[in-house]
């Protein structure tokens, strides 16, 4: 309780104070794919920002890609940027196929050319009701867990190739994860054997602490060889579509569920600002690789996630898996 008190009282602060902004860096040349942009998203702010500072963009969302894309580039044409710098394209992460079309269809369109990857796409389920049955995905994992982590591991996998080829050809290309503070909710242990008692929230947690061992294993096998960097970045908590339920029935049920709609702006960040963390990692040149940032600065994260043991454990693991599952047309014969 005293660390939750106290995490409350840091954001709440951060809230009603000057709020660090990224530097804009000219981003022409460089090719980006932000996952998880759908309208009211970290995503959406992450993909409009670099493709109006000039990035060619790839943003991506699981449902109404078309609604995306035309929100997306009328927002840039207001800017006087305009929308050609920015295309989107279905992708599910809980979903191999759907992957495996996205990077067959990438590098079909794109030539292969990728400097940055934003694995910012995730779920948080029943976050009123935390201890409800485990939802699992269709594949039987579950979702949390399949979503946020496996699902961003395997499409960083396949897209491997291509980021080290942009990162040996730009010198530079990043991998950059979307984690969390709530990454401190559980330990090493979690992320090798499950608990008896389900908690999303300590599912979510879960996933979010393995994308940092992800983050920073990453950078240990392939920053000096093809550099390759990678981070994780908690953006603060911030009043997205992931934060929002679905109304529910019931007049009592409906009641609290306005209160929190209403109370919502006043108590998280809006989403222009919890991206710009994303966006400084994504851009900033130079950048330190490996590390957890915050608030467009390093941060410190739970002794776990810095554990090399785990990250080469779980890596993997992981990567065992991986290789179970289909793999793209071209993955086969690509070379770097």
């Amino acid at each position: 309780m005293p660390r939750t008190l106290a995490k409350s009282v840091n954001h709440l602060a951060h809230l009603y104070t000057r709020k660090p902004m990224a530097e804009r860096v000219d981003m022409s040349g460089r090719n980006v794919i932000v996952t998880g942009a759908s309208p009211n998203s970290l995503g959406y702010e992450t993909a409009r920002i670099l493709a109006s500072w000039g990035a060619t963009v790839v943003a991506t969302s699981r449902h109404n890609v078309s609604l995306m894309e035309n929100s997306l580039k009328d927002d840039l044409r207001t800017t006087g940027t305009g929308g050609n710098t920015l295309s989107a394209h279905r992708l599910d992460l809980s979903d191999v196929d759907s992957v495996n079309r996205f990077a067959t269809w990438y590098r079909k369109h794109h030539g292969g050319n990728l400097h940055a990857l934003v694995n910012n796409a995730g779920i948080h389920r029943n976050i009123f009701n935390p201890r409800r049955k485990p939802p699992l995905s269709r594949d039987g994992f579950e979702i949390h867990w399949r979503t946020n982590y496996l699902g961003a591991f395997h499409l960083t996998n396949v897209l491997l190739p291509l980021l080290k080829q942009g990162g040996l050809e730009s010198g530079n290309a990043r991998v950059i994860n979307v984690a969390s503070h709530l990454h401190d909710r559980v330990g090493n242990k979690d992320l090798f054997h499950e608990s008896k008692r389900y908690h999303s929230w300590d599912a979510y947690g879960r996933s979010k602490l393995a994308l940092i061992h992800h983050s920073f294993e990453i950078e240990r096998r392939f920053s000096k060889p093809y550099n390759l960097q990678s981070v994780a970045v908690h953006p603060g908590s911030v009043n997205t579509n992931l934060t929002k339920m679905k109304p529910p029935q019931g007049k009592v049920k409906m009641t609290l569920y306005r209160i929190n709609a209403s109370l919502a702006p006043l108590v998280l960040l809006p989403s222009n600002y919890g991206a710009q963390t994303i966006v400084m990692c994504a851009s900033k040149q130079p950048l330190q690789g490996g590390a957890y940032y915050y608030r467009c600065t390093i941060a410190e994260t739970t002794d776990d996630s810095k554990d090399e043991t785990a990250s080469k454990l779980l890596w993997d693991q992981t990567q065992a898996w991986v290789e179970t599952l289909a793999k793209p047309e071209w993955s086969e014969h690509e070379q770097v």
